[in-house]
């Protein structure tokens, strides 16, 4: 059976609990946290009333547990409910049964797929499953599988993509997000849609009685705002000030910012700054927001700030960016030290080609 799309599979659950044709074996793939929790909310209003799930649903790890122990409680009649959903994550675990062993479980999972109990919806989840193998072969025959991934590594286009979820979620929540502000908040957060559902509940809160998320709103609440606090350290590390610098970095983490995220969202600044650098001359604020994806007011201080740091300063800093990342990630490191050492790699610099620049006007005049 083809891999569906999360949207597809929604559709098919649109007429709700007691009104959708049963699925009686799901497989969903992927990691991303949000499209995870819609399909099993989809799921569960398709198939399980609110007021019987303490007894109809299960979620079962098949690393602590074996796929035995699963394939009998599907076959068991649920208590109080006339269906039950049993999710069973970590399924790339079955991949590793290729003993004798392993084979009389695949051929217990094909037993149960030809047929399967009339009451039960069995989801499996997995990161991913390697096609080669028969598990992920069996499921792909008789199961309905679901991508839940959102791994689109084009930031432009991952974050076009994520303002509509955007508005979905601002729906789920209760109020409503004005289109901009929902592209706003896709670009603050690089289009991760878990972060974003987070800040969608405390937007909704912040909105309260008025119902509605206005742009305002994503600059006053979105934690986010350090993509766009980060030009305040822009200035900074242009003018080459160090010791200013680290008072700012210091704020921040005190604040309790994750130093991989401000890393991310300087990177995502010296990219911006890289991208003012190309647009034409005169180009007017609301222009060159449309252009770099960004409010109108940060769109014009991302073009002054363009014009006053060298291309080749702006390029060197994005190396700077990713091998602090890299060292971020990598653990055993202390993040604050390889914060400081990245502070003063960019003011070092910045140091160094402002005297340049004062040599050469001075040699000039």
């Amino acid at each position: 059976m083809p891999e569906l799309s999360l949207e597809r599979l929604l559709a098919q659950l649109a007429g709700g609990a007691g009104k959708t044709k049963p699925l009686h074996c799901v497989v969903l793939l992927g990691e991303d946290v949000y499209l995870r929790d819609e399909a099993h909310r989809h799921l569960l209003d398709a198939f399980v009333p609110p007021e019987v799930r303490d007894w109809a649903v299960s979620r079962i790890s098949l690393t602590d547990s074996d796929l035995y122990s699963v394939l009998q409680q599907a076959q068991s009649l649920p208590m109080l409910a006339p269906r039950q959903v049993i999710f069973a994550g970590d399924a790339q675990a079955l991949e590793s049964l290729e003993d004798k062993e392993g084979e009389k479980t695949l051929e217990a999972l094909a037993a149960y797929l030809d047929d399967p109990a009339p009451f039960t919806t069995l989801v499996f989840e997995a990161p991913v499953l390697d096609q080669r193998k028969k598990l992920a072969k069996l499921l792909l025959q008789k199961a309905v599988v679901v991508s839940v991934a959102f791994d689109i590594k084009d930031e432009s286009q991952r974050t076009a993509l994520a303002a509509p979820l955007a508005m979905s979620m601002a729906r789920d929540a209760g109020v409503e997000i004005d289109r901009e502000a929902a592209e706003q908040l896709a670009d603050c957060l690089d289009g991760n849609l878990g972060q974003m559902r987070i800040e969608m509940e405390k937007l909704a809160a912040y909105a309260g009685d008025r119902r509605r998320i206005l742009t305002d709103d994503i600059a006053a609440v979105v934690v986010s705002g350090k993509k766009y606090s980060v030009w305040q350290l822009s200035e900074i590390l242009a003018s080459g000030e160090r010791a200013r610098a680290m008072t700012f970095l210091d704020s921040v983490l005190r604040e309790g910012e994750d130093p991989a995220a401000v890393v991310g969202a300087m990177a995502w600044m010296y990219r911006k700054l890289i991208e003012a650098q190309e647009l034409p001359a005169y180009t007017n604020k609301f222009q060159a927001a449309g252009k770099l994806k960004m409010r109108p007011d940060t769109a014009e201080l991302a073009m002054r700030q363009s014009k006053v740091i060298p291309r080749e300063r702006l390029l060197e800093g994005v190396i700077a960016l990713a091998e602090a990342d890299d060292r971020l990630k990598s653990g055993g490191k202390n993040p604050r030290a390889v914060m400081e050492f990245l502070i003063s790699s960019l003011t070092a610099a910045a140091a160094e080609w402002s005297a340049g620049a004062r040599s050469r006007r001075a040699r000039s005049s």
